[in-house]
């Protein structure tokens, strides 16, 4: 994930968004005051992106560690479990230097703790044990992270927020289908397991018909959404067949094909509303 936009988010503006609750000055308002509004909204349109991206770190850090501890993609997992953890913490600094709300803040620093229980998990050998502690974790830390997101969202109510958010968490969709796939092959077989794959697949669906219609579509954005299209056409029902098993390198691979394509078109909806 390239860093040079995140470094570049003004703090200041989206501090005063933040603080303010207002998406927009009001139409009487100088135009000064409505560019500076503007500039901030897009501010924390990529911040909504930054925590969005953690959604998917959370799925990806587990999985990971699930498909090194089955030995599949052993080298491939490790390496991207090592690369996950970095960038996490890397992003969770952003959000905490970036908000200024109390309410986000203090959920940040719940956040926090469930990123070192995280690292620490994910540093122990491989048993069963340790595989369930790591999808709770990812869990809490999935359902904290959108939690930030809708905040961030709430605060500048315009459809911006909601495509990036929406585009941005079929990211950890993607991840999340894996997580789930390889967690029933290593043995944590319970009816769980099974209906959040699927439901993962589902939502993953419903979202992506709904960024295929969105109006405001670039031709690139369609061009990249029409690829995903077809992938997903054919690998959904393997993933589907979670019981049956036998293809835990395809979903290892296709699943990141699909994230690796999903924030590609994240970006460019970031782009799209600056």
């Amino acid at each position: 994930m390239k860093k040079v936009w995140i470094k570049n988010i003004s703090i200041a503006a989206a501090a005063a968004v933040l603080m303010s609750g207002t998406a927009y000055a009001e139409t009487a308002a100088p135009a000064a005051s409505a560019v500076t509004n503007k500039a901030a909204i897009a501010d924390i349109v990529k911040l909504i992106d930054v925590a969005g991206r953690q959604r998917m770190l959370s799925q990806r850090i587990a999985k990971d560690y699930l498909y090194a501890g089955e030995k599949i993609a052993t080298a491939k997992a490790n390496k991207q479990l090592k690369a996950s953890l970095k960038e996490l913490v890397s992003a969770h600094k952003v959000l905490k230097d970036s908000i200024n709300d109390p309410e986000i803040q203090n959920l940040l620093s719940f956040v926090e703790l469930s990123i070192e229980d995280f690292k620490s998990t994910a540093n122990e050998p491989f048993n069963l044990d340790n595989a369930q502690l790591i999808i709770d974790l990812s869990e809490s830390m999935l359902e904290g992270s959108q939690y930030v997101v809708n905040s961030l969202k709430a605060k500048v109510k315009v459809k911006e927020s909601a495509i990036v958010g929406k585009s941005g968490k079929q990211r950890m969709l993607a991840q999340r289908i894996a997580k789930y796939y390889i967690a029933y092959q290593a043995g944590i077989k319970d009816k769980n397991t099974v209906d959040q794959m699927k439901a993962a697949v589902a939502e993953f669906s419903s979202a992506h018909k709904a960024l295929m219609a969105n109006p405001a579509n670039t031709p690139e954005i369609n061009r990249q959404l029409h690829g995903i299209d077809r992938l997903w056409k054919i690998v959904y029902k393997f993933y589907l067949n979670i019981e049956k098993g036998g293809l835990p390198l395809i979903v290892f691979n296709t699943t990141d094909d699909i994230t690796k394509k999903m924030n590609k078109i994240t970006e460019l909806y970031v782009e799209l509303y600056k």
